[in-house]
This record gives structure tokens, sequence and C-alpha cells, in this order.
């Protein structure tokens, strides 16, 4: 049995095999029932806070801006409605400079789209600049009798409501208030009449807001600094003092110096606060037209709008509007060279070139210079190129330097935009390059462009510069954060804006859009124009 047996075995196990499981496993059971969950443990100990995220908003950069028009209004149906502006961001209230009306006008912005004219302020004389701080307006008001002392008056923005009326010096031109709302600072031009018998003094006017004391600052124990500074008024029979003219204030970020252009005078006022002295007077110099890079087109009878070539001529820088800025930790003014003669019934320095006996020895070529579709047409100076008073004319001089120009805080030049504003202008929108009242090429014999106002913005890190364009009637954008190298950004211009006076920026924490806001006020159409930058 047992040979028998053992193969039986052997054949049952290879089955098993085959089937791949052991013939005595059994089968698998049915899972059972899931148990009763267990009650849940005490919560860990709080772990520690993660580092900081990243903000979720980052600043925006001047090349990543978008400039659109959004708002406009039209103060007036002739010229001289609206010059100079100021912003309230406390009643969203614009204060316009009316001068037709001796009044401030008044538009809410709450609705920047559709600004709205609210209640004027009547003045006893007439306005010439306003500024903003703090629910505070200043006004610089010019008497009726021009040559006669004027005042800064001031205004609560919310009711509008006359706070305090201090007394300026003559024809108060351009008022501002420090950055810390400190002071109060007014350039008082003291322009002489028309008969040039009356000449007052050109001053400074500082008030120290808290104690409301004034302060008249003149410029009695000052000299001619040189350096093309110009004192000349009534063919050398004003005093010097009567011959300064100061135009308009830039104050530094730290509220301790103001700067002041001396437009007429080629030449800037520097003046510590504190203790309401004038610690600098400088001479601007010239630009020389000779030199590549700053060709201008001097004649209005060639034929050719942006005939732009280098001539004989050097150009008085004759600042209007300045602004004071900072980069990289130091103080900048920057200038609009816009340039201004002296020309009244009882003395004038304007003539054309054609009228100027030009010293052969200089100007060897004069015949051909002096054809109107050469020089002959540029207005040029009779008190300034005749060094020897021989009545013959060794230098040719122009009004203003058709630029716009960085200084450092001690008034030396860094950089001039040479000829960049009329090439520029030129390529954009040659139908009114260098025009007068839409006759294009008219005013390339006078001071072209008339580079007229200048305001900066701070955006994040980076400045960004408007300058407008009087006769253009434009306005040109660079970004100025290198100040020795600014870099175009735009071109803004609508043709129903004509001459811009005045340019305000408003930062976007003021704004009621949330957004920065560029807003002109144009001399001629006396149309506001307001533009969001986003």
């Amino acid at each position: 049995m047992k040979n028998v047996l053992r193969p039986f075995c052997v054949a049952i196990l290879g089955i098993s095999i085959l089937f791949t499981s052991c013939a005595d496993d059994g089968m698998d059971g049915v899972d059972g029932i899931d148990g009763v969950d267990g009650v849940d443990g005490a919560d860990g100990a709080d772990g520690e806070d993660g580092a900081d995220g990243m903000d979720a908003e980052f600043p925006i950069t001047i090349d990543q801006l978008s400039f659109s028009k959004i708002g406009t209004f039209t103060n007036g149906n002739d010229e001289a409605f609206a010059e100079i502006s100021a912003f309230d961001a406390a009643t969203n209230k614009l204060f316009i400079v009316n001068p037709e009306e001796n009044e401030v006008s008044v538009l809410d912005l709450t609705d920047a789209s559709n600004p709205v004219k609210g209640t004027s302020i009547a003045l006893a004389g007439n306005p010439n600049s306003v500024a903003v701080h703090n629910g505070v307006l200043a006004v610089a008001v010019e008497n009726m009798d021009k040559q006669a002392d004027g005042t800064i008056e001031t205004y609560a923005t919310d009711t509008q409501s006359l706070l305090v009326s201090y007394p300026a010096g003559a024809l108060p031109d351009m008022v501002a208030f420090s950055p810390d709302g400190e002071y109060i600072v007014s350039a008082n031009e003291g322009e002489p009449n028309d008969d040039y018998t009356v000449d007052p003094e050109g001053s400074i006017t500082i008030v120290e807001v808290a104690t409301e004391t004034v302060t008249q600052v003149y410029f009695t124990g000052q000299t001619d600094p040189g350096n093309g500074f110009r004192v000349f008024g009534n063919n050398g029979m004003s005093t010097f003092v009567q011959d300064i003219e100061p135009e308009y204030v830039a104050i530094s970020d730290d509220s301790a110096t103001a700067y002041i252009s001396l437009q007429e005078n080629n030449g800037m006022a520097i003046v510590d606060l504190a203790s309401k002295t004038i610690t600098g007077l400088v001479g601007l110099g010239t630009k020389n037209h000779n030199v590549s890079g700053n060709e201008i087109d001097a004649s209005n009878d060639d034929g050719i709008p942006g005939n732009l070539q280098n001539w004989n001529v050097l150009g008085f820088y004759m600042p209007d509007a300045i602004d004071y800025f900072t980069a990289n930790g130091n103080g900048y003014v920057v200038s609009a060279n816009e340039g201004d003669a002296r020309d009244y019934d009882g003395y004038s320095e304007e003539v054309r070139v054609k009228d100027l006996d030009l010293d052969p020895a200089f100007y060897p070529d004069f015949d051909m210079l002096q054809e109107d579709e050469n020089l002959g047409r540029l207005k040029t100076t009779t008190a300034n190129g005749d060094e020897d008073n021989d009545g013959l004319y060794e230098q040719i001089y122009a009004y203003g330097a058709r630029s716009f120009s960085i200084w450092d805080a001690n008034g030396q030049l860094v950089y001039d935009s040479g000829s960049e504003i009329a090439r520029r202008t030129l390529a954009l929108a040659p139908s009114v390059f260098n025009q007068d009242e839409g006759e294009v090429d008219e005013r390339s014999d006078d001071k072209g462009a008339e580079p007229e106002s200048v305001v900066t913005l701070k955006v994040g890190d980076e400045t960004l510069l408007f300058v407008g364009l009087e006769r253009t009637s434009g306005i040109l954008a660079y970004n100025i954060t290198n100040p020795f190298s600014p870099v175009f950004v735009t071109w803004i211009y609508d043709g129903t804006d004509i001459s811009p006076e005045g340019i305000i920026v408003v930062d976007k924490d003021d704004s009621p859009t949330g957004n920065y806001l560029m807003i002109a006020t144009h001399e001629v159409s006396s149309t506001i124009a307001i533009y969001e930058l986003k």
C-alpha cells in the first residue's frame, strides 16, 4: 500500500499547486463592521508664526503709467479766466485764478470727470497765484495800483471765509506754502509802470503761519553776481534793488530753503526761511546756440517750419516757473526757460537782429545774417551785446533758452534739454510747431514753443516732470529720476486747450479718483483739463 499511495498524494499536490492555493486553507471571511470612532485627542500647541508675505500691491513705475483726459471745464468765454490753480484734498475743491473777474473760481472735483462750479471768492484786487495747505487757501493779490504793495490773503477751504490778510510787496506774482505748512512765501515782482516813471523794488514776503508774523525781504546789500545776471532797467536809470524782479517760488522738501526765479534778470535767489535772509544770488549764464544739440529755428519768414540750425547767438535762460525735487538724496531745481523782455512805452530793450548795428569783426557775414529768412527776424536786446559801448554789437542775444533745465541746490547747471523741445514737437505735432494763434512757425522768431510751466510728481521711487508749452499748447512729460539724463515719456495735447499757464499734480492718496492727477489751466482757452495717470 505504501507504494500505491505515494503517487496519488503527489498528484493531489500537483493539483493544489495548479489552483494557487493550498487545499488545506479555508475561504476568506467577510469583512467585519467598522468600529465606532474614538474620541478626538486634545489640540496641539500653536505653531510659530510664518515669515511676513509680500504686499499684494507693488509700487507702480513711470513706464507703467497710462495718461487719459477724464475731465474738462471752460471757466469763461474769453482769455485769462483760468491761469493758476491749487487743489484741496479735504474738500475736493480746485481753486483757480481768474484775473478777468477779480476772483478765485472754485470747482468741485468730487467727480473729477464732471467738474461742478461752485461759489467763487471775490477779491478787491487782481489775483495772480494760489496755493493750498491743510485746509487753508493762500491768494497772491495784486493792488489795483499795480506799483503799490499787494497782499497775501488766506481763506478756509471749506467755508471760503477770509482768515487773514497779510501785507506783501508790489505785484505778488506767485505764492507757495512750505511743505510743512509753517511758511507762506510770495515772489513780489515789482514791475514798473508803462512810462517807467515808477519802479518799485522787487521783494520776497515770508509769513510765519503759526504766529502770523510777516517779514519783507529786500535785495538791499546784494550785488551783481555776474555770469549773465542782467541789471539794465530804464536804460540803467533804475537802481539795483528796483531792477530785481522776482517771478516764481519753489521750496525745498525740508521747508528750509526757498528758490526764487528772477526772470528778467536771468537769475535766481536762494533764501533761508528760518533766518529770512538771501543767502545766494546766482546768475544763470547763457546758452550757446552755435553748439551742436542747441539748434534753434530763428525765423518765421523762411517758409520752413522746424528749420533748426546753429547760429552765433547766446540765449538767456530767463526761467518762469521752477520746481524743487530730490534725487539720490540731493536737491535740484527744474526750470521752464521761457524768456521775457522789458518792453514798455517809457523804455524797451526789444529789437530785431536786422535793426542792430553788428560789429563786422565778430559778424563778418552780417549782411546775410540780417536777412529775414536767417536771423533778421529774431527778437534780441539792445541792453546786452555792445560791450565796449561803441554802438556796434559784438554778440547777439536771444530771450529764453527754448528748453527746460535742471540746476543743483547752489544754482549750478547740471542739465539742459538743448533743442529737445523743438525736435520733439516737430516730430510729434508739426502742425502746431512754434505756433501763434494757429499759425505754424509764427513764434520761431521770438521764443519758440515758450516753455512756461514745470511741475514734478513723485511716482514710487521715480520722478516725473511735466513741461507746459505756452505757444505749442501741449505738455511734454519726462522721467527725471536721473537729473543728468532725463528720458522722454509722453506728449499730451488737445487742440481745445490753448496756452497752458499753470500745471499742478495731485498724489493718488489725495485724489478723488484714487489715482494720480495732472491738472492744467489754459490762459487763452480758459479751460481746465484733468488728466488721470494710472
